[in-house]
């Protein structure tokens, strides 16, 4: 396990921010699984939260959508992760835009602790506009990371959510039968923005 002075020579260095984002398929939930088996190999204590209300695969396992998966924590708000994550020292979160608006202090409060917190999710909504929190977590973060998916009808770099079906809800939780990454400019060919 750890000692105290491997602990606290970690937490000394400072905790940090990191935000990954960009749209559906665009290997989020897997860079954020890449990120925390790296610190696992360091011997450093993980733990990984997602939303409750993300009910598409399993509620205890984060599931990229290559069926890839890792253990993670369903919570239902972001004051949850501060109560489940004392003494950890990297803490991951997937799907942060179904978050509320807690969640950036939450970050906020584990890293000024120490703690390397890794954060995931969506920058945009299928309308283009900044979603949930996400805004705010970026803004916070020590450092961003952008990341594209291939556009269904060009093949060119993708960083759009489209939506295939009619529905107005700004959260319709869903997969290939319900979003396909687009460009901006296959995006604005539907008229989207």
């Amino acid at each position: 396990m750890y000692t105290e002075e491997v602990f606290k020579r970690r937490s000394e260095v400072g905790g940090s921010i990191e935000v990954i984002c960009g749209s559906m398929f665009s290997g989020k939930t897997e860079e954020l699984m890449r990120r925390v088996s790296r610190a696992r190999i360091a011997k450093v204590s993980v733990e990984i939260f997602s939303p409750a209300s993300d009910i598409r695969y399993d509620k205890s396992a984060l599931v990229s959508h290559n069926a890839k998966s890792i253990p993670s924590k369903a919570v239902e708000d972001a004051a949850s992760i501060l109560k489940l994550a004392d003494g950890t020292e990297v803490i991951g979160i997937d799907e942060a835009q179904f978050f509320y608006d807690e969640l950036p202090q939450v970050c906020q409060t584990l890293a000024n602790k120490g703690v390397r917190v890794i954060v995931a999710g969506l920058d945009m909504d299928y309308k283009g506009r900044p979603f949930g929190v996400m805004p705010q977590l970026m803004a916070l973060a020590d450092a961003v990371t952008k990341l594209h998916a291939v556009c269904m009808k060009c093949g060119r770099q993708a960083m759009y959510s489209y939506r295939l079906v009619p529905n107005e809800s700004q959260i319709l939780l869903g997969e290939k039968e319900s979003y396909e990454a687009r460009c901006r400019e296959c995006y604005n060919l539907d008229g989207k923005i």
